[in-house]
């Protein structure tokens, strides 16, 4: 029996250090160099910002410094949970949020398969071109579209009345019950087509000789997206759903603004909104910052768990 000592030692990774860091950025110099703008504009308007994250633990108004405004702990957070219509808002923002990660979430993978599908090269292109062009539509116009569509005097209404289908208009945007449906179909309409860019270039990653070989197997074409192409982009699907699961509290800000109304309010508002009614719009700049920070906070550690999760049961991870 060989001794422990002489037991085959499992393999470990050297542990870089600083100077293993800085050779690989100079390595990489070129591409380092390439993103330095992007990096400059992230650290100004993305990082930085972050010191002002103090004003949530000080009772803060305008003008003042951190020196002259009064240290309050956690009262803004503990005023967010006793608020009478935390629990409505919660579950307004976890449902919407949900259904974008859940329906949202699988449409553009769907498309980007049933684009993949098409042979003419033409076509193609032109059906990607158009999905794209909704992603860069402001929702002040979508917004619109849906009241011409959608509204007591619009174009659905019109054509159910002569077709004799209703008896009388039916103000699908003043159902409360319909909202949360009518803003989950909005988000994906306007972000079907950019999602999906990403997973298109994922697919095209997918070496071809599988699809091959896959013929030789017998597989149709529905074989191969399911045994091929998904288990090809399964890494980016599962590393886009675990960025998506850190923004499960940001259900959305604009389009429940301007399709919202006070006959909805009780399925539409959401932390977003109610934030900007309370905090920025009343001066209450000191909870609206506690709000934000809870927000980011409680999504990082999301992230975190859903990588942990993903490593253990997928071996896949985001870092």
């Amino acid at each position: 029996m060989l001794k422990k000592s002489d037991q085959i030692q499992k393999y470990k990774p050297k542990k870089k250090t600083f100077k293993d860091l800085l050779k690989s950025f100079w390595i990489q110099k070129e591409l380092w160099l390439i993103c330095l703008v992007a990096l400059i504009w992230v650290i100004i308007f993305c990082y930085i910002p972050m010191l002002g994250n103090w004003i949530a633990f000080f009772s803060y108004t305008p003008g003042k410094t951190i020196g002259n405004s009064a240290f309050v702990g956690l009262k803004y957070f503990k005023r967010f949970f006793s608020l009478p219509d935390v629990w409505q808002i919660m579950r307004n923002t976890l449902a919407i949020s949900t259904l974008n990660l859940t329906i949202g979430f699988a449409v553009p993978i769907v498309f980007a398969l049933l684009l993949n599908e098409l042979r003419n090269g033409f076509f193609k292109r032109f059906i990607q071109t158009v999905s794209y062009m909704p992603h860069f539509v402001s929702w002040v116009v979508v917004a619109s579209l849906m009241f011409t569509l959608l509204g007591a005097d619009g174009i659905l209404n019109e054509v159910l009345l002569k077709l004799g289908l209703v008896k009388e208009a039916i103000p699908f945007l003043n159902k409360a019950e319909l909202f949360w449906g009518l803003i989950t179909s909005a988000n994906i309409w306007k972000g079907m087509g950019w999602s999906a860019i990403i997973y298109i270039s994922a697919i095209a990653g997918v070496d071809g000789e599988l699809y091959d070989a896959g013929s030789v197997d017998g597989l149709g074409r529905f074989g191969k997206a399911w045994h091929i192409t998904l288990p090809g982009i399964a890494n980016t699907i599962i590393l886009l759903f675990i960025l998506g699961i850190g923004n499960i509290l940001s259900a959305g800000f604009e389009q429940q603004l301007l399709l919202g109304n006070t006959m909805t309010q009780e399925t539409y508002e959401v932390i977003d909104t109610y934030v900007y009614r309370y905090g920025v719009q009343m001066g209450n700049y000191s909870f609206a910052t506690a709000v934000g920070l809870m927000k980011s906070v409680f999504g990082f550690g999301l992230v975190i768990i859903a990588n942990k999760l993903s490593k253990k049961f997928t071996d896949m991870q985001l870092f």
